[in-house]
């Protein structure tokens, strides 16, 4: 796949196939020239901060991208961007939801409570070195009831979703609080994630003009 050349700026790969981080990038001003969705193994070590996860698992995903690009002669020096989303309560990692088991599981333990998301940036600059970053962002569900519960569950809007929700979805109405980045919450911090492109000379804001 040969890339479409754009004078004064670098290449810019999103290791990653949520359309939901591509969203975020594009509402941004960014699009990113290639995706490179990097399939790793997210499985926590044991006794792994939920914090030293998010990290881990983004530098993996930059790396796994990186790898990918090294034999493409037309991707040398490419920017790669990488994220991975955790969600947790206290150090109780919780999974992306799967089966309803799993979303109910999820649900009934957020319900009426506290939990904290973490997201794990790691950019690959042209010149292959990596910069990572971290956000981290609190936020408190409502009590749920037994009815809202499982009307949430039949949406099956949880599936594939760190902690069972998405917060720009139905489970944005069960947000009481919020402390931190709400796009951090979604998938991907825009403000650090847009800080870490336009530190390589990627001209961030070239996409604003004219938007409107």
């Amino acid at each position: 796949m040969a890339p479409i050349p754009v004078p004064g700026r670098p290449l810019l790969v999103l290791a990653s196939g949520s359309p939901r981080r591509l969203a975020l990038l594009q509402q941004a001003g960014i699009e990113p020239d290639r995706l490179v969705p990097a399939e790793i193994d997210e499985t926590p070590f044991p006794r792994e901060s939920p914090r030293k996860l998010a990290q881990r698992l983004a530098r993996e995903k930059a790396a796994e991208a990186a790898r990918r690009l090294r034999d493409e002669e037309d991707w040398k020096g490419a920017v790669i961007l990488a994220a991975d989303t955790v969600v947790c309560v206290g150090r109780r990692i919780l999974p992306k939801a799967e089966t309803v088991e799993e979303a109910a599981a999820c649900i009934r333990l957020l319900s009426g409570r506290s939990h904290r998301v973490y997201t794990g940036l790691c950019r690959v600059d042209q010149a292959g070195r990596a910069t990572a970053k971290l956000a981290e962002t609190r936020v408190r569900f409502k009590r749920l009831s037994r009815e809202e519960i499982e009307a949430y569950l039949a949406s099956g809007e949880w599936r594939g979703k760190a902690g069972g929700y998405a917060i720009q979805g139905i489970a944005g109405a069960f947000v009481v609080t919020m402390v931190g980045s709400y796009t951090n919450v979604v998938g991907l911090p825009l403000s650090e994630a847009v800080g870490l492109i336009g530190a390589t000379g990627y001209p961030v804001t070239l996409g604003w003009i004219n938007r409107g």
